[in-house]
């Protein structure tokens, strides 16, 4: 098979491709990147595979990088955009299930390739687009199946993240994965254990939030993979109920407030099994302000302040995730609501604290007490949000 005519990323590259092989040397575009541009994917950036050593590509371009030198990779700067090269190379002696104990630098691509995950991720191209598939990627491809190259019990016990890119690639592209694969999947799960979070977090994620992460999240519980994550341990049940979903969550927050609803944690839980998943600070807020506004709006009418301490952003969130759990929520009416509110920031209000000493309210937290008072009755439009208004609202006040 051969790319007649390549996509401008490719285009882009292709002279360092030339460049090393005017050096004499053997050079293609591998991996993810072919893939994506046989499957007219959005491809994000293109990897070099090579016969030539570091230190010889080093001596090709003018401008390189040591990113992962120890493990063949160069980052070569070519006209303002990075390449990462990487020498052919054979892996062995996985003690951590994740990273190789050694590498050995080899002049076979076919060598090369077979150490790859997928299939579909271990085809080559070279600079007449000629396809380069040694296992079978293309017939993989054609039929939609994510298949372990070689002897998936092997690659799963090399690195056991591809557990988790497995069921990242069903999502992402709606395949399915060979029975072999899904099989060695069910036998080695537990290798989980030895990962990262932060590198399962990443995975999940994306299968998370693919198109297909409905049917890839019922194959993520059937495999047993559940059980060795943050706080889905014996959970199966409640989180059956992702892949029944009319939907699927379309953002991050979305995603982990939905399974937040579905694992029926308390408030106080939330923070915590956000940080077991090695959640930034500001993602465990938003989840927890989505989760909670949820939760109010399931069981009454918010009022206008409710609206306003929450926000737009927080509001349209906790939208989307009642239609993604199915529950009827009058969105246009909140949208409505919320955009009919006199201010919309605290900043926003007429008066602020110096304003209510002048007025001869003492200094203390009935400032705080009286500031917020007067807030509510602008928001439910009992007072205009001007200072004369307000104060004489104020001299109101008992």
């Amino acid at each position: 098979m051969q790319i007649k005519e390549f996509p401008e990323i490719f285009k882009a590259a292709l002279p360092v491709l030339q460049k090393i092989e005017a050096a004499g040397y053997e050079a293609y575009f591998v991996g993810g990147a072919v893939r994506d541009l046989l499957l007219n994917r959005h491809i994000h950036d293109v990897d070099i595979a090579t016969s030539a050593y570091p230190a010889e590509i080093k001596q090709i371009f003018d401008r390189t990088i040591d990113t992962g030198i120890k493990h063949g990779t160069v980052t070569v700067m070519y006209d303002d955009a990075s390449y990462e090269v990487t020498t052919f190379r054979t892996e062995s002696g996985y003690q951590d299930f994740r990273r190789p104990d050694h590498v050995t630098f080899v002049q076979s691509l076919s060598d090369d390739l077979k150490r790859r995950d997928f299939t579909i991720n271990a085809l080559a191209m070279n600079a007449d687009g000629q396809i380069i598939d040694h296992f079978a990627g293309l017939q993989d491809l054609k039929y939609q199946t994510i298949r372990a190259v070689g002897n998936p019990e092997e690659r799963f016990h090399e690195d056991a993240l591809r557990m988790m890119r497995a069921v990242r690639f069903m999502s992402q592209l709606r395949f399915k994965i060979a029975p072999s694969t899904l099989q060695a999947i069910k036998d080695n799960h537990q290798l989980l254990k030895k990962i990262s979070v932060e590198r399962i977090r990443d995975e999940f994620v994306k299968m998370g939030l693919g198109k297909g992460s409905r049917e890839a999240f019922q194959v993520f519980l059937e495999t047993g993979m559940t059980e060795d994550v943050p706080g889905f341990a014996g959970k199966s049940k409640q989180l059956s109920v992702f892949s029944k979903l009319k939907y699927g969550p379309s953002i991050e927050a979305n995603l982990w407030s939905l399974v937040v609803v579905l694992l029926k944690l308390p408030d106080q839980a939330i923070a915590s099994f956000m940080r077991s998943w090695k959640n930034s600070n500001e993602m465990t807020h938003r989840v927890g302000e989505i989760v909670r506004f949820f939760d109010l709006v399931s069981q009454q009418a918010p009022t206008n302040y409710d609206l306003f301490a929450t926000g737009l952003e927080t509001v349209m969130s906790t939208i989307d995730l009642a239609h993604i759990l199915g529950q009827p929520i009058d969105s246009a009416a909140l949208v409505d609501r919320y955009q009919s509110l006199p201010i919309k920031q605290q900043r926003e209000l007429a008066v602020n604290g110096s304003d209510l000493l002048e007025a001869g309210i003492p200094a203390g937290p009935s400032i705080g007490r009286y500031l917020h008072r007067i807030l509510v009755a602008v928001l439910d439009g009992k007072v205009n949000n001007d200072k004369d208004s307000i104060l004489t609202f104020l001299s109101g006040i008992d």
